[in-house]
């Protein structure tokens, strides 16, 4: 229970930025291609880089703060882009091109861990997060490559009362952020970034 209530360490923050444009929303995957291709590499990077740390860990304890730096630093970025377009549609505010936190409405944030399980880091990204990989795939639509997940359905609705009437239903946005909010958190998990189970709760 005392674990319970200490904060997370994965944490995101989305500030809704309003107004909003009405209509911008409708071209930003084609604004925001530059930050696609730059993500592919980098994500690539992100899974060399996931290897090692766990063999590190595994036969040290410990997450390489390099690499942990680079890998918090690549979630942030994909944040960053998820909640300018269809994750969130939450600012007009075009992302930077940075791994590094600073002045976005959008931000990511991971406790770095002194020590971590050497015999947890086996298991706890496959099997101990079946549960969560269930639920998260609902969110993303990851049971099938025409799947849309919960997260792109309730953006479309708010995009679709955005256009109409100017303004982003509240409690549809923070429904959205707490879904990406237990995504996060996941992967952080399954990244190897903490030995602390994810909550099964949208809220902090």
């Amino acid at each position: 229970m005392a674990a319970d209530a200490q904060p997370y360490p994965v944490s995101i923050t989305g500030e809704l930025e309003e107004p909003l444009s009405r209509w911008v929303w409708l071209f930003k995957w084609l604004l925001l291609i530059p930050h696609y291709i730059i993500l592919a590499l980098l994500l690539v990077a992100f899974a060399v880089l996931w290897v090692i740390a766990l063999f590190a860990i595994l036969f040290t304890g410990r997450y390489p703060r390099v690499i942990f730096d680079y890998n918090v630093g690549v979630l942030r970025w994909s944040w960053r882009v998820g909640f300018y377009s269809y994750q969130a549609l939450g600012t007009d505010k075009y992302p930077p091109f940075s791994l590094r936190a600073g002045d976005y409405p959008a931000d990511l944030q991971v406790e770095y861990p002194e020590r971590l399980s050497k015999g947890m880091v086996l298991i706890k990204w496959w099997l101990l997060a079946i549960p969560h990989y269930l639920i998260v795939g609902m969110f993303n639509g990851g049971w099938g490559p025409r799947n849309s997940g919960l997260i792109l359905i309730m953006v479309i609705i708010s995009a679709v009362i955005l256009l109409f009437t100017g303004r982003y239903n509240r409690d549809l946005y923070d429904f959205i952020i707490g879904m990406n909010r237990w995504t996060l958190r996941v992967i952080g998990y399954a990244a190897l970034m903490t030995d602390r189970y994810p909550p099964f709760r949208l809220s902090e």
